[in-house]
């Protein structure tokens, strides 16, 4: 009741004010000239007010592309993703290569010799032994008996590595699904920034054209003029502006998407925000410590670097391997060669004695790395709480501003009609309106961003609690 007691006097006094105005502007020489113009430009500055989602521009072109076609996209054809998965392949190929020591090793031997008949005296590679005319063949055979564990837990170290190079891989995978997300939001927000500049220029052409067209009438003065014009070269300036930043975020666009061309694209937002990937903060926390791949890979690399300290304390341990050697001598001199074929067979105990203390300082340099990759460990783990508390703060400020830039548009847009109507009428100056007029742009665009930034500190989030898909 009291809202309706408050607004029947406000009507009964703009009531005749309008009547008044019209009866002004009809007696005018060009009144209908005048009226028409009015009637024209009248609805481009009322589309301006309305809260209506952001739409593409008329003159887009390209084709659509929505956020999950960025995430594939950028999946498929970034370079990071490539060499993240060969670097784990190529780690695959270290456990192999580490594995090796463990099976038979032969090696075939082809040698010809022209000696000095029975000469038994030499120097280098070629020993008394072969100092004989001769042409054989063979095979020698050394297969490890046993080195007490030590290639056993170079082989587990090198499988715990090359897990690890998996986890990062799949890390590497993460970072470009945040990146693809984060480059999208950021072009989709500077598409909405530039549809409310273009909005905005069109809506100030109008009321400058309105204000040109009262002024030549001599119902506004030419301050008013000046006032219209200086509105309408801002909203160009914005324009520009935005076209500026819209283009350079498509650049970055296509960069994350892993394209070097300027392809452009028609950004389409999801209907509705996606959810939260937990109801707290510390649900969140649960879920990257469980499932972080960049952790992972570094608890592997821990275990990796246990098990490579444990084999290089074990160097100091004897190395048993069987030997065996077979091979002919078709060519040669029946003196020394009856029959004509050799083989033996024998088993060799090495036993490191002093190697300088090489061995202990290498013991001593894995376990202090061991120990240095745990606590690097710590240090993720930590870094990793603070991001996800400080990513949830963001994501829940940011859906607090979407109704708050919600409202502040709608009593922008408000303020810009009854500033309108009351310029028309000559109840206010120009300057009111153009006052009006800034309000209302500045809160379309608060308005865009606070939802596009919401939906990328949400991309942030999931990021941090590793559920990126």
């Amino acid at each position: 009741m009291r809202n309706r007691s408050l607004c029947l006097p406000l009507w009964l006094l703009l009531c005749p004010l309008t009547m008044r105005a019209q009866e002004i502007v009809a007696q005018l020489p060009d009144a209908p000239q005048i009226q028409a113009q009015a009637q024209q430009r009248t609805p481009a500055l009322n589309s301006a007010t309305t809260n209506s989602p952001i739409s593409l521009p008329p003159d887009s072109t390209g084709e659509m592309l929505t956020r999950q076609q960025a995430e594939q996209l950028a999946l498929k054809n970034n370079p990071r993703i490539s060499v993240a998965a060969l670097l784990a392949l190529a780690q695959k190929q270290v456990v192999r290569e580490t594995r090796s020591a463990l099976l038979p090793a032969l090696n075939g031997n082809v040698t010809a010799v022209d000696a000095e008949e029975a000469s038994r005296i030499s120097a280098g590679s070629l020993d008394s032994s072969r100092l004989l005319y001769h042409v054989g063949g063979g095979v020698d055979l050394n297969q490890l008996i046993t080195d007490f564990g030590r290639t056993r837990n170079l082989v587990a170290s090198s499988s715990y590595g090359a897990k690890a190079s998996e986890q990062q891989s799949e890390a590497t995978r993460e970072d470009i699904v945040l990146a693809a997300d984060i480059a999208f939001y950021n072009a989709l927000e500077a598409q909405a920034t530039l549809q409310v500049a273009k909005s905005t220029v069109k809506a100030r052409q109008a009321v400058g054209d309105q204000v040109n067209a009262l002024t030549a009438s001599k119902l506004k003065s030419t301050l008013d003029q000046s006032f219209a014009q200086v509105n309408l070269s801002q909203a160009k300036l914005l324009d520009l502006d935005s076209q500026n930043q819209f283009d350079a975020a498509m650049a970055n666009l296509n960069e994350v998407l892993g394209t070097a061309s300027n392809q452009q694209y028609q950004l389409v937002d999801d209907p509705s925000p996606p959810l939260p990937v937990a109801s707290s903060a510390d649900a969140v926390i649960a879920l990257a410590l469980q499932q972080r791949p960049d952790l992972l890979a570094l608890k592997l690399n821990h275990d990796a670097d246990v098990r490579f300290s444990r084999a290089q304390h074990e160097q100091l341990l004897p190395t048993i391997s069987g030997l065996g050697t077979v091979g002919i001598t078709p060519v040669g001199s029946d003196t020394y060669f009856t029959p004509d074929w050799y083989g033996a067979a024998g088993v060799n105990i090495g036993i490191p004695i002093f190697e300088g203390f090489k061995f202990h300082a290498q013991a001593a340099e894995a376990d202090l790395r061991a120990k240095a990759s745990d606590e690097q460990s710590r240090v993720l783990i930590n870094r990793i709480v603070r991001d996800v508390r400080t990513a949830w703060l963001r994501a829940n400020t940011a859906q607090q501003k979407m109704s708050v830039t919600a409202e502040l548009l709608q009593e922008a847009n408000t303020a810009l009609d009854l500033a309108d109507t009351r310029y028309r009428l000559g109840l206010s100056s120009i300057v009111e309106l153009s006052q009006a007029q800034l309000q209302q742009t500045q809160a379309q665009i608060a308005e865009a961003n606070a939802r596009f930034d919401y939906e990328a500190d949400l991309a942030a989030l999931r990021f941090q609690s590793g559920s990126q898909p």
